[in-house]
């Protein structure tokens, strides 16, 4: 059974940062492209930022740089690093790790809540 396990999730002050950590137990990791999206309170979940399975990135135009997604192949591991902290970032970021066009499914972890006081 795949799991898709998020961490890094809390509560600080606008302007302070935190980061996200994923870990995915996919024997093919690398092949999978990964991502990083939330769902803010009352919200559609949203994307924020995405890195290819060959590493080109995207990000939501609400997180450009401010937010950086990286991965670690060799520990199945995605992460984001958000800086800048706003209080519309409030919400239960999701990670994502999907090959859908390989036919190697789609996976979410359960969610990790940031919450960012103003």
């Amino acid at each position: 059974q795949v799991q898709v396990v998020e961490s890094g999730g809390g509560l600080v002050h606008s302007g302070e940062s935190l980061r996200l950590s994923c870990a995915v137990s996919l024997p093919n990791f690398a092949r999978y492209n990964t991502g990083w999206y939330r769902q803010r309170p009352e919200k559609q979940r949203e994307l924020v930022a995405v890195i290819a399975n060959d590493g080109p990135t995207f990000y939501a135009d609400s997180v450009k740089g401010r937010f950086t997604i990286s991965r670690d192949d060799a520990k199945n591991s995605v992460y984001l690093q958000m800086n800048s902290l706003i209080p519309e970032d409030t919400a239960v970021y999701y990670c994502n790790a999907e090959r859908r066009a390989l036919g190697l499914g789609n996976f979410w972890g359960q969610g990790t809540q940031v919450t960012v006081s103003s």
